[in-house]
Order: structure tokens, then C-alpha cells, then sequence
């Protein structure tokens, strides 16, 4: 069956840099595009950043954009998100998401919380 797994969350002080991972199994993961959505406590889920099926092309949100950088090894069926100049505003669970055709997939999220 499909999974997205994620990791690579933490606690980091602003200012610091984590990149986060997001491993897909049980379909044939160079062939799907790939998102990153972040939920804050008592926020709608916001899309942050997406990649096409092969790397080479990237969108982000206008809050991101210069701080958040999307990439993939379909070697690894893995999606990355760098997030560098952390803000206390970074602060939420962060989802992976599989593109259509068909149905979309998330994964569990991974927690990122940034404070001093």
C-alpha cells in the first residue's frame, strides 16, 4: 500500500536551518508530484512548497519563497524541504503530500517548533 513517511522535525532556536524528509513506498514514486503543506495550532493546512514528478520544477508560497527550498532523489523515493532562517511563524506540523493522478496521499507530519 502507498506510504509517505516524514521526518526530520525538532525544536530549533530562529535562525536555524532543518531539513525535513519524506520517503515514499508501494508506488512508483518518479512518477507522481510531490508537495509540502505545513498546519499551525488553530490554522487551516497551508501548501508551502511543490515539485513536478522528475526535480525540475519547483513553486512555493510567497511566505516562504527565499527560505524553503524543495528537492528529490527518486534514486531514494525521497522529497526533501529545507527550511533555513527559521521564524517562530515556521512553527506547525509538517505533511507530505502525493500529487494525482488518482487519489491523494499524506503522510503522518512531522513537528516543527521554533523558539528560543
Amino acid at each position: 500500500q502507498v506510504q509517505l513517511v516524514e521526518s526530520g522535525g525538532g525544536l530549533v532556536q530562529p535562525g536555524g536551518s532543518l531539513r525535513l524528509s519524506c520517503t515514499g513506498s508501494g508506488f512508483t514514486f518518479s512518477t507522481y508530484g510531490m508537495r509540502w503543506y505545513r498546519q499551525a495550532p488553530g490554522k487551516d493546512r497551508e501548501l508551502v512548497a511543490a515539485i513536478n514528478n522528475v526535480g525540475d520544477s519547483t513553486n512555493y508560497a510567497d511566505s516562504v519563497k527565499g527560505r524553503f527550498t524543495i528537492s528529490r532523489d527518486n534514486r531514494k523515493n525521497t522529497v526533501y524541504l529545507q527550511i533555513d532562517s527559521l521564524k517562530p511563524e515556521d512553527t506547525a506540523v509538517y505533511y507530505c503530500m502525493r500529487v494525482g493522478p488518482g487519489r491523494t496521499y499524506w503522510g503522518q507530519g512531522t513537528q516543527v517548533t521554533v523558539s528560543s
